[in-house]
Protein backbone atom coordinates (compact mmCIF):
# COMPACT_ATOMS: atom_id res chain seq x y z
CA UNK A 1 0.00 0.00 0.00
CA UNK A 2 1.33 3.40 -0.96
CA UNK A 3 0.63 6.84 0.39
CA UNK A 4 -0.80 9.48 -1.90
CA UNK A 5 -0.51 13.17 -1.17
CA UNK A 6 -2.69 15.52 -3.15
CA UNK A 7 -1.43 18.99 -3.87
CA UNK A 8 -4.13 21.40 -4.99
CA UNK A 9 -3.76 22.36 -8.66
CA UNK A 10 -3.44 26.04 -7.75
CA UNK A 11 -0.42 25.29 -5.55
CA UNK A 12 1.10 22.79 -7.99
CA UNK A 13 0.96 25.40 -10.76
CA UNK A 14 2.67 27.90 -8.46
CA UNK A 15 5.75 25.70 -8.04
CA UNK A 16 8.50 27.31 -10.08
CA UNK A 17 9.58 24.21 -11.97
CA UNK A 18 8.75 22.79 -15.40
CA UNK A 19 5.54 20.74 -15.09
CA UNK A 20 7.30 17.44 -15.81
CA UNK A 21 9.79 17.93 -12.96
CA UNK A 22 7.41 18.77 -10.11
CA UNK A 23 6.65 15.24 -8.83
CA UNK A 24 10.29 14.10 -8.96
CA UNK A 25 11.47 17.25 -7.18
CA UNK A 26 8.84 16.95 -4.46
CA UNK A 27 9.84 13.31 -3.85
CA UNK A 28 13.50 14.34 -3.54
CA UNK A 29 12.71 17.26 -1.24
CA UNK A 30 10.56 15.05 0.97
CA UNK A 31 13.28 12.38 1.10
CA UNK A 32 15.91 14.96 2.05
CA UNK A 33 13.84 16.52 4.83
CA UNK A 34 12.66 13.20 6.30
CA UNK A 35 16.26 11.96 6.33
CA UNK A 36 17.57 15.23 7.78
CA UNK A 37 15.05 15.09 10.64
CA UNK A 38 15.83 11.43 11.37
CA UNK A 39 12.36 10.28 10.36
CA UNK A 40 13.65 8.08 7.53
CA UNK A 41 16.92 6.16 7.24
CA UNK A 42 19.37 6.71 4.40
CA UNK A 43 18.34 3.64 2.38
CA UNK A 44 14.61 4.36 2.51
CA UNK A 45 15.13 8.08 1.85
CA UNK A 46 17.28 7.22 -1.15
CA UNK A 47 14.58 4.83 -2.36
CA UNK A 48 11.89 7.51 -1.96
CA UNK A 49 14.05 9.92 -3.96
CA UNK A 50 14.49 7.28 -6.68
CA UNK A 51 18.26 7.59 -6.60
CA UNK A 52 21.31 5.37 -6.26
CA UNK A 53 23.33 5.46 -3.06
CA UNK A 54 25.94 7.70 -4.64
CA UNK A 55 23.41 10.03 -6.29
CA UNK A 56 21.67 10.52 -2.94
CA UNK A 57 25.03 11.16 -1.22
CA UNK A 58 25.71 13.86 -3.82
CA UNK A 59 22.24 15.36 -3.37
CA UNK A 60 22.69 15.52 0.41
CA UNK A 61 26.06 17.20 -0.04
CA UNK A 62 24.59 19.70 -2.50
CA UNK A 63 21.82 20.50 -0.01
CA UNK A 64 24.41 20.72 2.81
CA UNK A 65 22.73 17.94 4.79
CA UNK A 66 25.11 16.16 7.14
CA UNK A 67 25.24 12.44 6.45
CA UNK A 68 24.41 10.36 9.51
CA UNK A 69 26.89 7.49 9.48
CA UNK A 70 26.45 4.86 12.18
CA UNK A 71 28.72 2.09 13.41
CA UNK A 72 26.82 -0.62 11.52
CA UNK A 73 27.33 1.21 8.21
CA UNK A 74 31.01 1.65 9.01
CA UNK A 75 31.38 -2.09 9.59
CA UNK A 76 29.61 -2.88 6.29
CA UNK A 77 31.85 -0.45 4.42
CA UNK A 78 34.97 -1.91 6.02
CA UNK A 79 33.90 -5.40 4.93
CA UNK A 80 33.32 -4.19 1.36
CA UNK A 81 36.79 -2.62 1.29
CA UNK A 82 38.33 -5.86 2.62
CA UNK A 83 36.56 -7.87 -0.10
CA UNK A 84 37.71 -5.45 -2.79
CA UNK A 85 41.30 -5.64 -1.59
CA UNK A 86 41.20 -9.44 -1.46
CA UNK A 87 39.64 -9.75 -4.92
CA UNK A 88 42.24 -7.45 -6.47
CA UNK A 89 45.17 -9.43 -5.00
Amino acid sequence: MGLKIEIPAKIAKSIKLPEGEVEERIRKELAIRLYEKGLLGFGKARELAGMTKWEFHELLAKEKVIRKYDFEELEKDKEIVRELIESSS
